[in-house]
């Protein structure tokens, strides 16, 4: 306990904020964006704003907002059905987010990306340009993987895992301090003896013991799961930057997660 709070001492110093909100935090079993968790999140984000952090949100849920307005029960399957949801889905979604920000008195702007644009290096300079001016600018930069233009290729060998790697992606791009992976478990869970399991509290590093804890994402919402958040972690803490996965349910959390309390799974830069 006192090692977990004693690594956790930095973040209350950090300056530049990557959130990443994952979909089934954000949006409810019928697709529909839970507007009060999204309200809760985006001032407990803008109080940091306000505070002076450099917040950065990358945000899953496109789709699985698209999904409720098209009639749709599961999460499609094939690639068009795909597009077509988050094509839906992100305009409801950015509106959201636009409506619940500007209440709270701040000013957001939207990046849509692809894996292309960290592979090109004119497409990254130009993305890297872009959030660093908003940021400068004190606008919250709102990050999405554009689904509705990806490719079969993307598709098959580039999928972000519900945002989890552009998250890290991003945490290179701009040097992050810190990546907050809101997610609806309390962190990665160990065997604990009879069938139970336990928080862990914190890691100072990834191994193949600590992905082996890990399971498969059962959601219809969402395409990650704990491995694929593992996996992003275990990117970003190699850039130097710290990764606490913390419950997005839970009351406050962003708040006690930059509060240096022992919420969630801290992963060691």
């Amino acid at each position: 306990m006192k090692m977990s709070l004693k690594y956790r001492e930095p973040i209350a110093d950090v300056r530049r904020v990557v959130v990443k909100i994952g979909s089934r935090v954000l949006v409810q079993r019928s697709g529909r964006p839970d507007v009060r968790r999204m309200r809760h999140l985006v001032r407990q984000i803008a109080a940091l704003h306000r505070g002076g952090k450099e917040l950065v949100v990358v945000t899953s849920g496109a789709i699985g907002a698209g999904m409720e307005a098209l009639g749709m029960a599961q999460r499609p399957e094939s690639l068009p059905d795909q597009q077509m949801a988050a094509a839906v889905g992100q305009t409801r979604l950015m509106s959201r987010y636009d409506d619940l920000f500007s209440q709270a008195g701040c000013l957001v702007g939207q990046v849509l990306l692809t894996r292309a644009n960290f592979h090109q290096k004119i497409r990254m300079t130009n993305a890297k340009r872009t959030i660093e001016n908003l940021i400068r600018n004190r606008v919250i930069p709102i990050i999405n993987e554009n689904d509705a233009v990806a490719d079969e290729e993307i598709r098959a060998d580039m999928a972000f895992g519900d945002n989890d790697l552009l998250a890290a992606l991003v945490v290179k791009l701009i040097r992050a301090d810190l990546l907050v992976m809101l997610t609806p478990t309390d962190g990665l869970r160990s065997p604990a003896g009879n069938g139970r399991t336990q928080r862990v509290r914190y890691l100072e590093e990834i191994t193949s013991k600590t992905l082996s804890m890990a399971g498969k994402s059962v959601s219809n919402l969402s395409k990650g799961g704990m491995a694929s958040k593992l996996r992003a972690a275990q990117a970003a803490t190699r850039t130097g930057c710290s990764v606490v996965i913390a419950d997005g349910r839970k009351d406050s959390v962003l708040k006690r997660v930059m509060n240096g309390e022992d919420v969630g799974t801290l992963i060691v830069a």
